[in-house]
């Protein structure tokens, strides 16, 4: 999946668990905003980080939507200790916005797609359209996938990303490289 999710370096591209952990990203999807990090969970940067809610324009909508994913997935386990923990022990301690979406008890599948606006602080405004997909065999694993509409200015703003990703890439790799020579030497 690694390699698929690389292969695509002008699409951010990201897999996530069922309780919205981020499995696997590629770097321009990571570039697009730091929650998207693997080992990171959507679910609690949504609602913790003041960063994703600048991000998106529309800052409810992407959030009353990662509470309805995450109850359709989950589905019955909702006694699941790792639910339990991240929902009880700490998100609807913390958040009131959440506590508030969750008592909703809205369950919407999030496979599909549909289009998020976003106010990105190194490229500016973004359109980008998305689909899910389930993967197969994986336990409620999901890929999804961003494109912009060929030849906006979204297109543009995500090329420019995928450069300055590529070069922090770059960068990085010159450095760890550089610090294996000297540490070598």
């Amino acid at each position: 999946m690694r390699q698929l999710l690389n292969s695509w370096p002008g699409n951010p591209a990201f897999v996530q668990g069922r309780f919205l952990d981020v499995l696997a990203a590629n770097p321009l999807m990571t570039a697009l905003s730091p929650m998207y990090t693997p080992g990171h969970n959507i679910l609690r940067a949504a609602f913790l980080d003041s960063a994703v809610s600048d991000l998106f324009c529309d800052a409810e909508a992407p959030l009353k939507n990662v509470v309805s994913a995450l109850r359709a997935s989950v589905g019955p386990d909702v006694e699941d200790p790792q639910l339990a923990e991240l929902i009880i022990g700490e998100l609807s301690l913390k958040s009131p916005d959440f506590r508030r979406l969750w008592s909703r008890h809205d369950v919407r599948p999030h496979a599909g797609g549909g289009v998020h606006r976003m106010q990105h602080p190194q490229v500016g405004e973004l359109e980008l359209h998305y689909d899910k997909f389930h993967l197969a065999g994986a336990d409620r694993q999901m890929l999804t996938v961003y494109q912009a509409q060929p030849g906006s200015r979204s297109e543009q703003a995500l090329t420019l990303l995928a450069t300055i990703a590529s070069d922090q890439q770059h960068r990085s790799a010159g450095r760890t490289h550089n610090a294996d020579t000297d540490a070598t030497s």
